[in-house]
């Protein structure tokens, strides 16, 4: 499978990206390995998914799609360096301060992320949402400390328009943060 460079991350990635969402949702651990070992076996190596992913459904609380992945690694020893594990963080995981952009919510979230992923660094770790409650500067300067002690490799956005794409990318050079490398849009083909 031929692997493209994801911007200036340094990452390279096949042109399709596993969306993780399913997991703990639709589809159980035991489906979920069948289909992560084939998505695999074609070739492809980036996996997505987010703190927030299942959620919605009953009985669950978030982090299970990535428990899954995690568990899923952690029975394939050697597979995590030819893997590229994107996640999110910013959706509302219930409870004070469980929620948004702020440097100590991005700080708390990493840390249950690298957990249930079972992995010392996130390739690439996105702002799920805008946080119009949290100043881009105080989230790019929680990535930039997470860049700096070696827990993400890089930073993306998801969901966010234009012109807060825009803001953000000004206040990156103004104060000399890291900038979003990668943007995910909410609908995409």
């Amino acid at each position: 499978m031929i692997q493209r460079p994801l911007g200036r991350t340094g990452l390279s990635i096949a042109p399709i990206v596993f969306g993780g969402n399913v997991f703990g949702w639709t589809l159980d651990e035991a489906a979920g390995f069948k289909v992560l070992d084939a998505f695999i076996d074609y070739g492809f190596n980036a996996i997505d998914t987010a703190d927030i992913y299942s959620a919605w459904a009953p009985g669950n609380q978030g982090g299970e799609s990535e428990t899954l992945i995690g568990n899923w690694l952690k029975l394939r020893p050697g597979l995590r360096d030819r893997i590229v594990i994107m996640t999110k963080v910013g959706s509302d995981m219930g409870g004070e301060g469980r929620k948004g952009l702020s440097a100590a919510w991005i700080a708390s979230a990493v840390e249950g992320s690298l957990r249930r992923l079972g992995v010392d660094a996130i390739d690439l770790y996105f702002s799920h949402w805008p946080d119009p409650e949290t100043p881009y500067e105080e989230s790019l300067g929680a990535y930039e400390r997470l860049l700096e002690a070696g827990k993400i490799k890089a930073i993306g956005a998801s969901n966010l328009d234009a012109a807060q794409l825009a803001a953000s990318l000004r206040v990156s050079v103004d104060h000399g943060l890291p900038a979003y490398q990668v943007l995910q849009p909410e609908y995409n083909l």
